[in-house]
C-alpha cells in the first residue's frame, strides 16, 4: 500500500509513466509519481519524512512526507480498505520537506497553476448565451409594454 498526492503532466501519453528521483550512485531508486495511460493526472509518492528529508536534500527539491510512524503500513499488501493500517494511512498527515529540511504545507509547494489566459474545463460560453437570452426576453417586453402605450 502507498500513500499518494495528486500529480499532473501537460500531455496524456499512449504508455504509463514512472519518473524517478535522482539517487546516489548505488543506490536503490526511489519513485517519484506514476501516470495512467492517456491520463494527465497521476499519484506522487509520499515518503516517510526520514527518507522524504533524505531525497529532498539529495535532489533539492520539496519531497511529500507522512510522518515516519505510518512507514510500517507500507510494507504489507491491504486485503482490504477496512484494515486498521489503511485506515490509519487515509487519515495521515501530509507535509512536504524542503531541500534545506525544513517541513512546510504541502500546499505551499504542489501546487497546480493553470495556464495563463486558459479558462478551467468548466468554463463556456453557455452562461453568456442565457444572458443575452434573458435580455432579448426583456427588451420584446419592453416594447411590447411601449407600443402599447
Amino acid at each position: 500500500m502507498f500513500l499518494a498526492i495528486p500529480d499532473q503532466r501537460l500531455k496524456p501519453t499512449d504508455k504509463p509513466i514512472i519518473s524517478f528521483q535522482e539517487r546516489a550512485s548505488g543506490a536503490p531508486e526511489a519513485v517519484r509519481a506514476w501516470f495512467y495511460p492517456g491520463q494527465t493526472y497521476g499519484h506522487e509518492f509520499v515518503y516517510p519524512k526520514v527518507k522524504a528529508t533524505e531525497l529532498a536534500e539529495e535532489n533539492h527539491m520539496p519531497v511529500a512526507s507522512m510522518p515516519d510512524e505510518m512507514a510500517a503500513n507500507t510494507t504489507q499488501p491491504a486485503q482490504s480498505k477496512r484494515e486498521p493500517a489503511v485506515v490509519a494511512m487515509e487519515h495521515a498527515p501530509v507535509t512536504a520537506v524542503q531541500a534545506t529540511g525544513e517541513e512546510v504545507e504541502v500546499a505551499e509547494v504542489f501546487l497546480l497553476v493553470p495556464a495563463e489566459g486558459a479558462l478551467p474545463k468548466s468554463g463556456s460560453s453557455l452562461t453568456l448565451v442565457g444572458l443575452i437570452g434573458l435580455l432579448s426576453l426583456a427588451t420584446g417586453v419592453l416594447l411590447r409594454h411601449v407600443s402599447r402605450a
